[in-house]
């Protein structure tokens, strides 16, 4: 990250994950599995591989990044913050009445945010128009999209990738949180995507596949930008990740952690030092 301070990719997913418990408890908000199944990626993306200035957000020559499965923007917003587009504090306010930082990620108020999502399907479309401007302005700036796997059943989602490969939209790569977990179900049981990598390529996009909890298999693919097409990296993850009784658990799609399961989470995920 071109920034003010050097960050350990790990131990800013540490923390991202502790502030994404409390930011869900206090809000009485949802998520909170979908957030911690995206935390490793979002570490590795702003610790190491994102030219982005927190102190100028609004930098020309920035990457751009774009969550695209809006409803896990408390990870977005904790790593943000983390990072120091934002003060820490401004978290306490997660998903209450009046705050800017809503349950789906916003931009409006929020410096580092660059979309405000929430309906799926949105981001890549999205993204594929910013790599585009980038490539008509002879810029080198990157463009970074989210999705979740159950997106994936989104038709404008492959209309994008469609539309990228035919341009040779090379600065653009998505990623896939690939946690085989959608809102009701599984994926394999909602809508079958297997096999995934093999749909991409026929689209014409450089696709791997990689642990999506793996720091230095991050680092090493998400900088690697295919120069002749778009890339998209397969991230196999856990959904709830870092919490025992929420990883591949459907409920925690939408529960709120109160009460004992919060105690429970605390004591797993430890304090934020």
């Amino acid at each position: 990250m071109s920034g003010d301070r050097d960050i350990d990719s790990v131990v800013l997913a540490r923390r991202v994950r502790r502030h994404v418990l409390d930011m869900t408890h206090r809000g009485n908000s949802s998520h909170v599995a979908s957030a911690l199944s995206i935390t490793d990626i979002l570490a590795v993306l702003y610790a190491s591989v994102l030219r982005v200035q927190p102190s100028q957000p609004d930098w020309p020559g920035r990457d751009r990044f774009v969550l695209s499965k809006g409803h896990a923007g408390a990870s977005v917003y904790a790593t943000l913050a983390e990072c120091g587009f934002f003060d820490v504090s401004r978290l306490d306010d997660h998903c209450r009445d009046g705050s800017l930082l809503s349950g789906h990620v916003s931009h409006k108020g929020v410096p580092g945010v660059e979309l405000s999502t929430g309906s799926l399907g949105h981001g890549l479309p999205i993204c594929a128009g910013l790599a585009l401007a980038a490539k008509l302005d002879d810029r080198s700036s990157r463009v970074f999209c989210l999705l979740s796997d159950g997106e994936c059943d989104e038709g404008s989602v492959w209309e994008a990738a469609l539309f990228a490969a035919h341009n040779r939209l090379s600065q653009l790569c998505a990623i896939i949180d690939y946690n085989g977990l959608q809102s009701l179900g599984t994926t394999e049981d909602t809508i079958r995507l297997e096999p995934l990598a093999e749909k991409w390529r026929a689209f014409g996009w450089s696709a791997i596949e990689v642990d999506g909890h793996d720091h230095p298999q991050l680092r090493a693919v998400l900088p690697a930008i295919d120069p002749d097409k778009p890339s998209v990296v397969l991230a196999h993850t856990t959904k709830g990740k870092g919490v025992t009784f929420m990883e591949n658990s459907v409920l925690w799609h939408y529960r709120s952690p109160q009460g004992e399961d919060y105690e429970r989470a605390c004591r797993q995920l430890g304090s934020i030092q």
